[in-house]
């Protein structure tokens, strides 16, 4: 396996020679250790059908499958579909997916460490996925704003996103609305972790999945510190030119692998109605989601 860093100024690695049908646990600890140390990992050269796709991610964990059924794949439900494309007259996947800030899974009691993408079908132009890698993010924050934040807890929900599915239609939206909230009711994380791996302190926010804060008695902080966190971060720069945020475009063949605890995306959507698939499969590593000992 030839690991390949960004360089400097760059974001994440690129690496050759990994065949995850022939590669062994030894060669996949090393390539989850990448993923840690450069937060995404770029794998070239791929070519897996979805039943490889979805071993490879229990090759590196526990894969969990999204708890929508109207993302699965029809063959495997543990790979999450993100499609434009029909398959005949079948609808397979959900479209449009991810055009926020957010980490996966932020809304849930127990986010996974790992995502992994697989593209499918690949828009000629302006494909790609941007990232800020929110260790450096927590770094960059003014002093006011860390003393602010020390000790809070930020709270995530689904609902700002939530997509409506077929079986919605004609549902009162309160019913809708009732249902996302039982399904998945708000929840807190600390606002600052321990990355459980590297030890860095990571800045767990995002302006898709984070709808307040709290302190340490649960009571709720002024929303102009949760603007300020999403400014300072780069999160409402529509430019996509603040510091910290970085572009990946894949290529055909690329696999990517991610640090689902230490970075924000936002997908790239093309303004053209270009033809685009993707893959997802999101995996529980061996670690706890954040290391609980005091900061």
């Amino acid at each position: 396996m030839d690991v390949q860093a960004g360089g400097e100024g760059r974001f994440g690695a690129t690496v050759r020679g990994f065949d995850p049908a022939t590669a062994s646990d030894d060669d996949f600890a090393a390539l989850k250790n990448s993923v840690y140390e450069h937060k995404i990992v770029i794998l070239k050269g791929q070519s897996l059908a979805p039943a490889e796709f979805v071993e490879m991610g229990r090759r590196m964990g526990r894969v969990e499958a999204y708890y929508e059924p109207m993302y699965h794949h029809p063959d495997e439900p543990d790979i999450f579909v993100s499609s434009n494309v029909s398959d005949g007259d079948k609808k397979v996947g959900v479209p449009k997916t991810g055009k926020f800030w957010h980490a996966d899974y932020q809304f849930m009691p127990k986010p996974f460490g790992l995502t992994l993408i697989y593209p499918q079908v690949i828009p000629a132009k302006n494909r790609g996925t941007y990232y800020i890698d929110m260790t450096e993010a927590a770094q960059r924050l003014s002093e006011g704003l860390k003393q602010s934040l020390s000790g809070t807890r930020s709270l995530f929900s689904v609902r700002r996103y939530f997509k409506i599915r077929p079986s919605d239609v004609y549902r009162p939206l309160g019913e809708v609305n009732e249902e996302v909230e039982r399904k998945t009711p708000t929840i807190a994380h600390p606002t600052f972790f321990r990355h459980p791996v590297t030890g860095a302190t990571v800045l767990y926010n995002s302006e898709g999945f984070t709808v307040g804060i709290e302190d340490a008695d649960g009571k709720s902080l002024d929303d102009g510190i949760l603007h300020q966190v999403l400014k300072e971060t780069g999160q409402l720069d529509m430019t996509f030119q603040a510091p910290g945020i970085h572009l990946v475009s894949p290529e055909q063949g690329d696999l990517l692998v991610w640090d689902n605890r230490a970075l924000i995306h936002r997908a790239l959507h093309t303004t053209t109605p270009e033809p685009t698939v993707s893959y997802r499969v999101t995996v529980h590593d061996e670690f706890p989601f954040h290391d609980d000992k005091p900061l």
